[in-house]
């Protein structure tokens, strides 16, 4: 059994490194400009078998590296859209430095429609990281992720919206963290002049040891220019949301001296910090007649949870004063589930 047991770990080490290879060896050529389109395929123990979409355009003139990644959740439709969009847009011709664009993060996921977790293992992606090079396929993409396209990236940007049960405003993230200051600087520059008129700032409390789960905070935590975009709700493909991509993406670029598109930052930019969650206590079906982008005191109560009965089970208060950056908006609700993301203002 230890020799079989050896044998797979061989076998699924030698299948990271080609992996790692096919990525490296369209990365460092040097023809300039150039698109290349590749698929890094995974499998693991159990015979799963997925695959990383990767594009990397490289402008006429070196410069900074900048990586994208959309679809980390199959269904978070508008960073996808938006996505599939730039790479039709950008010219060649005009770009400095290299993008770096995950189109569809969790293939898997995008394809049989699941909202959160690889249906094939059942791992959530925004929550694998650093990830395992033996592990399981969606551990593997996070490993592949971590110490593959992390490590070459100047900046690094996850695109995220709501999922079909998820109402949210638009807004841009990153984290406070005081271990990488000047990176941190940048990152905050980065989210005033996207375009977006909700500025988040996330604490970074990890210490090195501590596994990042989230993909964005991975970069963050190996000290590179991270920034997130949250845009899109309720499962659909939201022009508006798409526009907002694709603007502060160009407007990133823009000021990196990577590509000369872009617009104003927000007129009326609005910056927030020190998010609070308010989690179910219960399973069952909720109510709410507030939304995404409603001021709530502290004290307020929000919504309530009956069960199939229809007969009360709790009432659920707000723990902070703030705007209300995201929802549950239907029904069903399990033990756990975030009803409420608050972030208060600086």
């Amino acid at each position: 059994m230890s020799k079989l047991l050896s044998s797979l770990f061989i076998f699924f080490s030698l299948s990271t490194a080609l992996a790692q290879n096919n990525f490296n060896q369209v990365f460092s050529n040097a023809t300039r400009p150039s698109k290349d389109n590749i698929r890094i395929e995974f499998q693991d123990s159990r015979n799963n078998k997925v695959f990383l979409p990767i594009s990397i355009l490289k402008g006429k003139n070196e410069g900074p590296v900048f990586t994208v990644v959309a679809g980390v959740h199959g269904f978070e439709y508008p960073p996808i859209v938006g996505v599939q969009e730039l790479l039709r847009e950008i010219n060649m011709d005009s770009l400095n430095g290299t993008l770096i664009i995950i189109p569809i993060a969790n293939t898997s996921s995008f394809f049989s429609r699941t909202s959160i977790v690889n249906p094939y293992d059942r791992v959530n992606l925004n929550g694998a990281f650093p990830g395992k090079s033996s592990g399981s396929v969606t551990q593997k993409i996070a490993d592949f992720i971590t110490n593959t396209i992390i490590p070459v990236s100047d900046v690094f940007l996850d695109i995220h919206g709501g999922g079909v049960n998820e109402d949210l405003i638009p807004f841009a993230l990153f984290y406070d963290n005081q271990n990488y200051p000047e990176q941190t600087k940048k990152a905050r520059e980065l989210t005033e002049i996207s375009g977006f008129e909700y500025i988040v700032s996330y604490p970074f409390t990890l210490k090195d040891n501590e596994p990042a789960k989230y993909v964005f905070k991975q970069a963050s935590q190996d000290g590179k220019i991270a920034l997130s975009f949250e845009s899109g709700k309720l499962g659909n493909v939201q022009k508006d949301a798409v526009s907002f991509i694709k603007n502060g993406v160009y407007n990133m670029l823009n000021n990196m001296d990577m590509y000369d598109k872009g617009t104003a930052p927000h007129a009326n930019l609005i910056q927030l910090n020190n998010p609070t969650y308010i989690s179910a206590t219960e399973t069952g079906l909720f109510y709410s007649d507030h939304k995404a982008g409603y001021a709530v005191k502290k004290g307020d109560v929000v919504g309530y949870i009956t069960n199939e009965f229809g007969e009360k089970l709790n009432e659920y208060t707000t723990h902070a004063s703030g705007i209300i950056l995201y929802k549950i908006s239907t029904p069903p609700v399990n033990v756990d589930d975030t009803l409420f993301c608050i972030s208060s203002s600086l």
